[in-house]
């Protein structure tokens, strides 16, 4: 199960997402926005690092890359929390939050070191990936991931 910290809809049961200023700060969310839009096409991958580190709170080990248009959560990016020397590949998204009909959840996603992964996979809240793990294009983590792992696929299957 992931590790995530559950709050209810306010306002009459209206969806949390209409009512989202109300759990973050439009000024926040406006700096992270421009931050990150910026970093997805920042080609100077130590710099791009720098900048995660520095303006937004995430913790990244040394020789972290993230390629061309990954994203990390707009919201809570310091909840994020990355080891050394692992790839983040092209047009990946880590998400720390989610946005249901009657409640949204917030939860810390930890990738450990020597990790590689893949295009276009999404990193859902509450996730611990293990050191040494390698995650296929394409796929869904929606549960941790243990050390020395290979997971591919939309349902996420280990090989």
């Amino acid at each position: 199960m992931r590790d995530v910290k559950s709050f209810p809809a306010k306002n009459n049961n209206e969806n949390p997402l209409f009512h989202l200023y109300q759990s973050v700060s439009f000024w926040r969310v406006l700096k992270n926005t421009i931050i990150i839009e910026c970093c997805r096409f920042f080609p100077w991958i130590a710099g791009k690092r720098k900048l995660y580190r520095k303006l937004l709170g995430m913790e990244i080990g040394a020789k972290t890359a993230f390629a061309y248009k990954a994203t990390p959560d707009l919201l809570f990016p310091e909840k994020i929390t990355i080891g050394s020397n692992t790839i983040i590949g092209y047009n990946t998204t880590i998400l720390t939050h989610e946005y249901l009909i009657k409640e949204y959840r917030v939860g810390e996603v930890i990738i450990g070191d020597n990790v590689l992964i893949g295009a276009n996979v999404t990193i859902l809240p509450g996730i611990i990936i293990g050191d040494n793990a390698t995650i296929g294009a394409g796929t869904v983590v929606s549960k941790n991931i243990p050390p020395g792992a290979f997971v591919t696929s939309n349902p996420m299957q280990m090989k």
